[in-house]
């Protein structure tokens, strides 16, 4: 009971201005924040993760948006799923989630594995998802054999569990972040912010099922449905992205005819080294969604024209 207490306290205490949840949502128990008050954003967390992720992004967007941040199914303190068919088994519970609190239609922002789940929600349900914000997200590369074997092996080590039983001593101790941070997360992990790290570590004590997300990830190649988004898009990435590499961003933009961003000094885990750009760049491109009501227009005639070169 204290336990459970304590823990509520700290993951409040990590996202500062935001509600824990929890709701009974097509016959799982799913924990979501709230947080905010403006127009609605739906933000999606990646493999592994979990709402606190954000503990550096989410309060700077909800200065002006009434922002939600679901923890996935086998995430954090969400049930897993009994069955896992593949990423849109999550993004129709994403997507139940939001409507369930009335955020929908609205725009939807995705990162890592929450970028390829906010992708296949935007295709499903146009008319649902009014704009579409990627940062840094997965699809390509984890469909290759690369990724594969990296899956198999975080499965059966399960790195991340051991990690987490240290994130105050990371947190603490700037110099010994390079463990769980220095080989694939971050450009400079030694800057991340103590609240930061304990943001990214704390999920993984949680988790029920993360595989079931990893298997749906390799099964699903989101190239052939870019083209099919209607709604505006954008790009975040970090220039040092060992995880999800720039190549891969730079092909999301060519096929959703999106803009990108590339922030220098940043890893895969952008959202928490460099917050404050991110989320001025995010806040930007959401802004204009709102105040240009020709940019939609604009981007489902692109796509239009796009197709219509390809059937000629």
């Amino acid at each position: 009971m204290y336990a459970g207490y304590f823990l509520g306290v700290r993951e409040a205490m990590l996202l500062p201005g935001f509600r824990p949840h929890f709701a009974e949502i097509d016959g799982v128990r799913t924990r979501y924040f709230l947080g905010g008050e403006g127009p609605p954003l739906t933000i999606v967390h990646g493999l592994g993760g979990a709402a606190v992720n954000f503990t550096k992004l989410a309060p700077l967007l909800a200065r002006k948006r009434r922002v939600l941040i679901p923890d996935l199914p086998g995430h954090g303190l969400s049930e897993p799923f009994a069955e896992v068919e593949g990423i849109t088994t999550y993004s129709r519970h994403v997507q139940a989630v939001a409507e369930h609190e009335g955020m929908l239609p609205g725009p939807v922002l995705g990162y890592s594995m929450g970028g390829v789940v906010a992708l296949r929600l935007a295709v499903e349900s146009p008319e649902e998802v009014t704009a579409l914000a990627l940062v840094a997200p997965a699809g390509i590369v984890s469909t290759t054999r690369r990724a594969e074997i990296w899956l198999g092996i975080t499965a059966v080590m399960r790195p991340a569990q051991v990690m987490t039983r240290f994130r105050d001593t990371f947190a603490r101790r700037p110099r010994l972040r390079w463990l769980p941070f220095g080989l694939w997360g971050a450009a400079h992990p030694d800057a991340l912010e103590p609240d930061a790290v304990l943001g990214f570590l704390e999920g993984p004590s949680q988790h029920t099922d993360v595989g079931s997300a990893g298997r749906a990830l390799l099964r699903d190649d989101p190239r052939p449905d870019l083209d099919r988004v209607s709604c505006p898009a954008f790009l975040v990435w970090g220039a040092r992205d060992r995880l999800v590499p720039l190549s891969d961003g730079f092909e999301y933009a060519r096929r959703l005819r999106a803009p990108i961003r590339v922030l220098p000094a940043a890893g895969h885990l952008v959202v928490g080294e460099l917050a404050g750009p991110c989320a001025a760049i995010l806040e930007s491109f959401l802004d204009r969604v709102g105040e240009v009501d020709e940019l939609p227009l604009e981007a489902k005639l692109l796509r239009q024209l796009a197709r219509e070169g390809a059937d000629a």
